[in-house]
Protein backbone atom coordinates (compact mmCIF):
# COMPACT_ATOMS: atom_id res chain seq x y z
CA UNK A 1 0.00 0.00 0.00
CA UNK A 2 1.63 3.24 -1.12
CA UNK A 3 1.36 6.82 -0.05
CA UNK A 4 -0.20 7.56 -3.45
CA UNK A 5 -3.18 5.37 -2.58
CA UNK A 6 -3.66 7.06 0.80
CA UNK A 7 -3.43 10.58 -0.61
CA UNK A 8 -5.76 9.82 -3.52
CA UNK A 9 -8.25 8.14 -1.20
CA UNK A 10 -8.21 11.08 1.21
CA UNK A 11 -8.88 13.55 -1.61
CA UNK A 12 -11.77 11.43 -2.90
CA UNK A 13 -13.27 10.84 0.55
CA UNK A 14 -13.00 14.47 1.71
CA UNK A 15 -14.42 15.91 -1.51
CA UNK A 16 -18.01 17.19 -1.15
CA UNK A 17 -20.55 14.62 -2.24
CA UNK A 18 -23.85 13.09 -1.21
CA UNK A 19 -22.38 11.21 1.76
CA UNK A 20 -20.57 14.27 3.08
CA UNK A 21 -23.66 16.43 2.69
CA UNK A 22 -25.93 13.91 4.42
CA UNK A 23 -23.50 13.51 7.33
CA UNK A 24 -23.31 17.29 7.76
CA UNK A 25 -27.10 17.56 7.63
CA UNK A 26 -27.49 14.83 10.22
CA UNK A 27 -24.93 16.40 12.54
CA UNK A 28 -26.74 19.73 12.38
CA UNK A 29 -30.23 18.32 12.72
CA UNK A 30 -29.79 15.49 15.22
CA UNK A 31 -26.45 15.90 16.93
CA UNK A 32 -23.15 14.07 17.31
CA UNK A 33 -24.41 10.52 17.92
CA UNK A 34 -26.69 10.61 14.89
CA UNK A 35 -23.90 11.98 12.71
CA UNK A 36 -21.70 9.03 13.63
CA UNK A 37 -24.54 6.68 12.71
CA UNK A 38 -24.91 8.49 9.37
CA UNK A 39 -21.16 8.21 8.74
CA UNK A 40 -21.37 4.49 9.49
CA UNK A 41 -24.30 4.06 7.10
CA UNK A 42 -22.51 5.93 4.31
CA UNK A 43 -19.48 3.71 4.85
CA UNK A 44 -21.58 0.53 4.72
CA UNK A 45 -23.14 1.84 1.50
CA UNK A 46 -19.72 1.51 -0.13
CA UNK A 47 -19.70 -2.28 0.33
CA UNK A 48 -21.92 -3.21 -2.65
CA UNK A 49 -19.85 -1.00 -4.97
CA UNK A 50 -16.64 -2.44 -3.63
CA UNK A 51 -17.88 -6.00 -4.10
CA UNK A 52 -19.19 -5.19 -7.58
CA UNK A 53 -15.85 -3.79 -8.65
CA UNK A 54 -13.75 -6.57 -7.13
CA UNK A 55 -15.84 -9.36 -8.58
CA UNK A 56 -16.38 -7.70 -11.94
CA UNK A 57 -20.05 -6.82 -11.66
CA UNK A 58 -19.34 -3.12 -12.10
CA UNK A 59 -18.29 -3.89 -15.67
CA UNK A 60 -21.97 -4.43 -16.45
CA UNK A 61 -22.74 -0.83 -15.49
CA UNK A 62 -19.83 0.33 -17.60
CA UNK A 63 -20.88 -1.63 -20.70
CA UNK A 64 -24.68 -1.68 -20.38
CA UNK A 65 -26.24 1.71 -21.10
CA UNK A 66 -29.67 0.58 -19.87
CA UNK A 67 -28.40 -0.78 -16.54
CA UNK A 68 -26.37 2.35 -15.91
CA UNK A 69 -29.25 4.68 -16.77
CA UNK A 70 -31.73 2.81 -14.54
CA UNK A 71 -29.32 2.86 -11.61
CA UNK A 72 -28.38 6.47 -12.24
CA UNK A 73 -31.91 7.85 -12.36
CA UNK A 74 -32.91 5.89 -9.26
CA UNK A 75 -30.11 7.77 -7.51
CA UNK A 76 -31.24 11.09 -8.99
CA UNK A 77 -34.80 10.49 -7.80
CA UNK A 78 -33.60 9.72 -4.28
CA UNK A 79 -31.47 12.88 -4.15
CA UNK A 80 -34.46 14.97 -5.26
CA UNK A 81 -36.52 13.28 -2.54
CA UNK A 82 -33.88 14.31 0.01
CA UNK A 83 -34.02 17.89 -1.33
CA UNK A 84 -37.81 17.93 -0.96
CA UNK A 85 -37.52 16.67 2.61
CA UNK A 86 -35.05 19.45 3.39
CA UNK A 87 -37.45 22.11 2.14
CA UNK A 88 -40.41 20.59 3.99
CA UNK A 89 -38.44 20.41 7.26
CA UNK A 90 -39.52 16.79 7.70
CA UNK A 91 -37.96 13.39 7.89
CA UNK A 92 -34.26 13.06 8.65
CA UNK A 93 -33.64 16.68 7.64
CA UNK A 94 -35.94 18.33 10.16
CA UNK A 95 -34.08 21.06 12.06
CA UNK A 96 -35.83 21.87 15.30
CA UNK A 97 -34.56 22.57 18.79
CA UNK A 98 -36.84 19.89 20.22
CA UNK A 99 -37.23 17.58 17.27
CA UNK A 100 -38.19 14.00 18.05
CA UNK A 101 -35.28 11.56 18.17
CA UNK A 102 -34.94 9.75 14.87
CA UNK A 103 -34.53 6.02 14.67
CA UNK A 104 -30.86 5.12 14.36
CA UNK A 105 -31.89 2.38 11.94
CA UNK A 106 -33.74 4.90 9.79
CA UNK A 107 -30.72 7.19 9.66
CA UNK A 108 -28.49 4.24 8.78
CA UNK A 109 -30.76 2.97 6.00
CA UNK A 110 -31.04 6.45 4.50
CA UNK A 111 -27.26 6.83 4.52
CA UNK A 112 -26.75 3.38 2.97
CA UNK A 113 -29.26 4.11 0.20
CA UNK A 114 -27.57 7.42 -0.59
CA UNK A 115 -24.33 5.64 -1.43
CA UNK A 116 -25.84 2.49 -2.93
CA UNK A 117 -27.84 4.54 -5.46
CA UNK A 118 -24.72 6.13 -6.90
CA UNK A 119 -23.43 4.10 -9.88
CA UNK A 120 -20.38 6.32 -10.16
CA UNK A 121 -19.02 4.65 -7.03
CA UNK A 122 -18.94 1.28 -8.79
CA UNK A 123 -17.22 2.79 -11.80
CA UNK A 124 -14.81 4.60 -9.49
CA UNK A 125 -13.81 1.40 -7.73
CA UNK A 126 -13.50 -0.43 -11.03
CA UNK A 127 -11.09 2.20 -12.34
CA UNK A 128 -9.42 3.12 -9.04
CA UNK A 129 -8.49 -0.10 -7.25
CA UNK A 130 -6.69 -1.93 -10.11
CA UNK A 131 -4.22 0.94 -10.42
CA UNK A 132 -2.77 0.03 -7.04
CA UNK A 133 -2.56 -3.73 -7.59
CA UNK A 134 0.60 -5.03 -9.21
CA UNK A 135 0.23 -7.37 -12.17
CA UNK A 136 2.66 -9.68 -10.41
CA UNK A 137 0.62 -9.76 -7.21
CA UNK A 138 -0.10 -13.43 -6.44
CA UNK A 139 -3.25 -12.53 -4.46
CA UNK A 140 -4.92 -9.59 -6.25
CA UNK A 141 -8.37 -10.16 -4.70
CA UNK A 142 -6.95 -10.08 -1.18
CA UNK A 143 -4.98 -6.93 -1.99
CA UNK A 144 -8.07 -5.20 -3.39
CA UNK A 145 -10.05 -6.19 -0.31
CA UNK A 146 -7.34 -4.71 1.91
CA UNK A 147 -7.24 -1.47 -0.07
CA UNK A 148 -11.03 -1.26 -0.02
CA UNK A 149 -11.02 -1.79 3.75
CA UNK A 150 -8.57 1.08 4.18
CA UNK A 151 -10.71 3.28 1.91
CA UNK A 152 -13.81 2.49 3.96
CA UNK A 153 -12.03 3.15 7.26
CA UNK A 154 -10.81 6.48 5.92
CA UNK A 155 -14.34 7.30 4.76
CA UNK A 156 -15.75 6.61 8.22
CA UNK A 157 -13.11 8.70 10.03
CA UNK A 158 -13.43 11.67 7.68
CA UNK A 159 -17.23 11.58 7.69
CA UNK A 160 -17.31 11.38 11.48
CA UNK A 161 -15.10 14.47 11.53
CA UNK A 162 -17.55 16.31 9.28
CA UNK A 163 -20.50 15.19 11.36
CA UNK A 164 -18.98 16.10 14.73
CA UNK A 165 -18.03 19.53 13.42
CA UNK A 166 -21.61 20.09 12.26
CA UNK A 167 -22.94 18.86 15.61
CA UNK A 168 -20.61 21.24 17.48
CA UNK A 169 -22.26 24.28 15.87
CA UNK A 170 -25.78 22.85 16.08
CA UNK A 171 -26.89 24.98 19.03
CA UNK A 172 -25.81 28.15 17.26
CA UNK A 173 -27.81 27.15 14.19
CA UNK A 174 -31.09 26.02 15.75
CA UNK A 175 -31.32 29.16 17.90
CA UNK A 176 -31.41 31.38 14.79
CA UNK A 177 -34.49 30.90 12.57
CA UNK A 178 -32.99 32.84 9.67
CA UNK A 179 -29.86 30.70 9.73
CA UNK A 180 -32.03 27.56 9.89
CA UNK A 181 -34.03 28.65 6.84
CA UNK A 182 -30.84 29.46 4.92
CA UNK A 183 -29.35 26.08 5.87
CA UNK A 184 -32.45 24.18 4.75
CA UNK A 185 -32.44 25.91 1.38
CA UNK A 186 -28.70 25.31 1.05
CA UNK A 187 -29.07 21.60 1.82
CA UNK A 188 -31.93 21.29 -0.65
CA UNK A 189 -29.92 23.10 -3.33
CA UNK A 190 -26.94 20.89 -2.59
CA UNK A 191 -28.94 17.69 -3.10
CA UNK A 192 -30.47 19.10 -6.30
CA UNK A 193 -27.03 20.03 -7.67
CA UNK A 194 -25.64 16.61 -6.83
CA UNK A 195 -28.67 15.01 -8.48
CA UNK A 196 -28.16 17.14 -11.59
CA UNK A 197 -24.47 16.22 -11.71
CA UNK A 198 -25.38 12.54 -11.46
CA UNK A 199 -28.10 12.90 -14.13
CA UNK A 200 -25.58 14.43 -16.54
CA UNK A 201 -22.89 11.86 -15.78
CA UNK A 202 -21.70 9.57 -18.53
CA UNK A 203 -20.42 6.09 -18.12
Amino acid sequence: MGIEFLITSLVVVASPGTGVLYTLVTGLTHGARASIVAAFGCTIGILPHMAAAIFGLAAMLHTSALAFEIFKYAGVAYLLYMAWNALREKGSLNVEERSEPRSMMRLTVTAILINILNPKLSIFFLAFLPQFVSLSDPHPIETMLLLSGVFMAMTFVVFVGYGLFAASVRDKVISRPQVMAWMRRSFAAGFVLLGARLALADR
